[in-house]
């Protein structure tokens, strides 16, 4: 399972309560620029319309080399692909509780793409500074215990 693009804003916005698996409707000219990398996926968000899972924000950027006959829209909303029964308890859990689905990364699964979908909550601006607190103490000790290793090394 090779990663294709990531949201990482995602995991620093929302709280992550639980992932899933969607496939996502694609055109050719889209899979052509996917492959050689052409997408960005940190603006993306799903909505729900009419029983159906749309995903709008993921930039696709049409290549040189693309057909003449196609006319490429880099930013067109995209059909996200589940079972109904999946949609259904998705649906619920976002009218009812306040969650938000947010894509968190495009990947190759079996030869097809596939989006990972997170049921999130919004974190208050309280909650990112708590984040950042813990990723720079983290970043500290990494940086500690680096320099205790190094300097018992040498004696």
């Amino acid at each position: 399972m090779s990663a294709i693009a990531e949201n990482k804003k995602a995991h620093f916005n929302y709280q992550i309560e639980e992932r899933y698996e969607a496939g996502i409707m694609l055109m050719g000219w889209e899979i052509k620029a996917i492959r050689s990398g052409q997408v960005q996926l940190t603006d993306g968000y799903v909505v729900i319309k009419n029983g159906e899972l749309s995903l709008i924000g993921l930039r696709v950027n049409p290549l040189k080399s693309a057909s003449t006959h196609v006319n490429p829209i880099a930013d067109r909303i995209r059909k996200l692909l589940m079972h109904k029964a999946e949609i259904r308890r998705l649906i619920g859990k976002v009218e009812q509780k306040g969650f938000t689905l947010v894509p968190l990364k495009l990947y190759y699964k079996g030869g097809l793409v596939k989006v990972e979908l997170a049921l999130a909550k919004g974190k208050g601006e309280h909650d990112k500074r708590h984040t950042i607190k813990d990723r720079e103490w983290e970043r500290e000790q990494g940086r500690l215990m680096r320099h205790k290793v190094s300097s018992s090394g040498k004696e």
